[in-house]
């Protein structure tokens, strides 16, 4: 496989990602969460990267999509730990404790509360949650974005 063959292909891999998401979100009716929305960023970031990449054949331009599936696929691994109560996520997106709130504390948290929280799974495959699907592809990619940036022409 050619280098600009395996960039077309990663490119079009994250492009599936995010239509994958896409799908879940519009068709299948599962809103995102914020961190659903992080792992979307490096994914679009990817995508203009490899466009990049095939018109100018930089190979920084491949560490850098790398550098982009590293990070979604850390944001998964992040993301998977606070849906299965490993550890706790963003106060922006999880349940808090309400303890020790006065009323008014209490109703902004309530009005102010996100529509879908971080640390829900609101679907899974034999035990396989959203989060870890673009973990664990997003570090495939990663490995393929390596390869194009070490192979040689």
């Amino acid at each position: 496989m050619t280098r600009k063959s395996a960039t077309l292909l990663l490119t079009l891999a994250s492009a599936a990602m995010i239509l994958s998401a896409w799908g879940f979100q519009y068709i299948g009716g599962y809103p995102p969460c914020k961190m659903c929305y992080w792992q979307r960023y490096p994914h679009f970031a990817a995508i203009a990267i490899g466009g990049l990449a095939l018109a100018m054949k930089a190979r920084l331009l491949a560490w850098l999509g790398a550098a982009a599936m590293l990070t979604t696929g850390g944001i998964g691994i992040f993301h998977s730990g606070v849906e299965r109560g490993l550890w706790e996520g963003p106060s922006s997106c999880t349940s808090t404790s309400i303890g020790g709130l006065n009323t008014d504390e209490l109703f902004d948290q309530i009005m102010n509360a996100p529509l879908v929280r971080c640390d829900e799974i609101p679907w899974e495959m034999f035990g396989v949650t959203m989060a870890n699907l673009n973990a664990l592809g997003s570090f495939a990619f990663a490995v393929g974005w390596l390869w194009v940036a070490i192979k040689s022409d």
